[in-house]
């Protein structure tokens, strides 16, 4: 792999992370729409880290949050073993418990993951998607700002966002801009709802890539190229941390509509050329 090809991909990774315009949407259209399938491949090792790299855009752009989080991990674990509990429940004790039950819903598709993944075959799920996440994301601009955050957040809306996030794992939905807009329906504050969709990444993309990360040592991992990879891992930190930083401005802004232009063009384009085709 070229010095070259490693930037390009830890661009892509950083933007399309981050953005609300599912990358995996992108990635089926760039594949069969434009018959470029296998030129967009990335070695499993090298996706691996690339997916590390922008986690790792998360924890620096959060770092105060998460911080706080872990320490009040331990705290609580204390608190168990000698049977007290604070009053009222610390916010960071509180994110904990809304990040664990945001996470469950994702164990309810670990059944059809396999078929959930074959779906970025049929561009017109994908382009109808891309059509739903426009939809959301124009709609998020146009709710009434909300109030909740980590203090008033009831588990029964992390369920639903978490919900959000599973059903995100369709190919053209985007997480971030899903996870996001129903957080915004619920009546989370703006920037909340993004640094909950965030930090509700962190176990999903752990957990994927530690699942991923034995098939990809059980394969070929040409030890040689480690170096670029390690380049591209840092661009797509880079690149990712600015996307957050920018998302974080929108947000607060409500001013989600570009991205809903954006997926309603894509999304209409690839339905009527798969149209045109079929």
């Amino acid at each position: 792999m070229s010095l070259l090809h490693s930037i390009l991909l830890g661009l892509v990774q950083g933007v399309a992370e981050f953005l609300p315009i599912s990358s995996s949407g992108h990635l089926a259209i760039v594949e069969q729409i434009l018959g470029v399938k296998g030129a967009v491949e990335v070695p499993g090792f090298f996706d691996v880290l690339l997916h590390l790299g922008t986690l790792a855009a998360v924890f620096v752009a959060y770092w105060p949050e998460i911080w706080e989080m872990i320490q009040e991990f331990f705290r609580g674990i204390s608190d168990l073993i000698h049977g007290t509990t604070p009053t009222p429940v610390p916010p960071a004790r509180r994110m904990i418990l809304l990040v664990i039950v945001g996470t469950l819903p994702l164990f309810a598709i670990l059944g059809i993951k396999d078929w959930i993944e074959s779906l970025s075959s049929n561009l017109y799920v994908v382009g109808g998607a891309l059509i739903v996440t426009g939809c959301l994301l124009f709609a998020s601009d146009r709710v009434r700002k909300g109030r909740k955050n980590e203090h008033s957040a009831r588990m029964t809306d992390a369920l639903i966002v978490g919900a959000a996030q599973a059903l995100a794992t369709c190919p053209g939905l985007s997480r971030s801009g899903t996870t996001i807009s129903v957080g915004c329906f619920l009546g989370f504050e703006r920037k909340f709802a993004v640094r909950y969709s965030f930090i509700m990444s962190i176990p999903a993309v752990l957990g994927a890539n530690i699942l991923s990360l034995k098939d990809a040592l059980g394969g070929e991992v040409i030890w040689k190229d480690v170096p670029v990879y390690l380049l591209g891992v840092l661009v797509a930190a880079v690149v990712g941390y600015a996307c957050i930083r920018l998302l974080k401005m929108i947000a607060a802004k409500g001013k989600f509509g570009a991205f809903a232009y954006y997926c309603w063009a894509v999304g209409l384009l690839t339905v009527i050329l798969t149209l045109v085709g079929a």
